[in-house]
């Protein structure tokens, strides 16, 4: 049996954004002893499905104890690492934690970057992008990062123009041309798959999308492209545990060519590799 701890986000709600708290229930720094296992917040697909890859075909051959523990929102397992709950985290991007370091005060960096989930805008009322009516509206994710590239996918594909140089900082009020009208319904990102069929069409994070049977390779109306795309998913520590040797282990694992075979082989195209 996979030692897998699921959380889910109401439980851990009120302790998700109070830094001085441990995330996981736990009074034991799950950083600070290198000789036990290596615990690794995740979301569950597919970020814990490739940690238990690892685990269950890789890490006991390469010395590594890995432990999964599943998180469904993208602040604990930041604030769970910050606080040494646990070890590392692997659900996010280099833009959403810059900005959750920012926002946060927390010290979380970057060890490697593993795999790309698309963003992709999804309906179940139409079939192509242009279908959409004038003031139809679209939900999309409400956190800073996620918004700004929801709003960038809709540019990049003609929906509307925003102001230059925004980036994955930009929100409606960036909007300078909309010529369907379209009205934006701001939500977790973890909401945005289950609210199809209540609002026209959704922007939704290729991990949500797969939790909820979408194939974004498939289902999604426009999907990011991943060339020179910023937005790699990584296993992120706090800063100053990236040269424990458990974390050099995983980072190797997770960059290996049978991961990187079982990333294509799985997902089929709606999860790519990023090395």
């Amino acid at each position: 049996m996979r030692n897998t701890a699921k959380i889910t986000t109401a439980v851990l709600a009120a302790g998700a954004l109070t830094l001085g708290l441990s995330a996981c229930g736990s009074d034991k720094d799950a950083a600070s002893d290198t000789s036990g296992p290596l615990v690794v917040a995740a979301s569950p697909v597919p970020h814990a499905e490739i940690l238990n890859f690892v685990k269950d075909n890789l890490a006991e051959k390469a010395g590594l104890d890995l432990e999964v523990k599943e998180f469904t929102d993208y602040v604990t397992p930041n604030t769970a690492t910050e606080d040494g709950s646990v070890g590392a985290n692997f659900f996010q991007t280099q833009p959403y934690l810059d900005d959750f370091n920012k926002k946060n005060g927390t010290h979380i960096v970057s060890v490697v970057d593993v795999h790309l989930e698309p963003l992709g805008l999804y309906s179940h009322k139409v079939k192509k992008a242009d279908e959409l009516k004038s003031g139809a509206t679209i939900a999309i994710p409400n956190d800073t990062v996620n918004e700004g590239r929801a709003l960038q996918l809709l540019a990049a594909n003609g929906l509307l123009t925003l102001k230059d140089g925004v980036g994955t900082s930009a929100t409606p009020a960036d909007i300078t041309d909309n010529p369907k009208k379209l009205t934006f319904k701001e939500l977790e990102a973890a909401q945005t798959p289950r609210s199809l069929d209540d609002v026209d069409a959704a922007v939704v994070n290729g991990n949500y999308a797969i939790e909820a049977d979408l194939k974004p390779a498939k289902d999604a109306l426009v999907l990011e492209e991943a060339k020179d795309n910023p937005n790699s998913n990584l296993l992120a520590v706090k800063e100053g545990q990236e040269d424990d040797p458990r974390v050099k282990k995983l980072a190797d694992l997770l960059t290996s060519p049978e991961v990187k075979k079982y990333i294509e082989d799985t997902y089929a195209g709606s999860v790519l590799p990023s090395f």
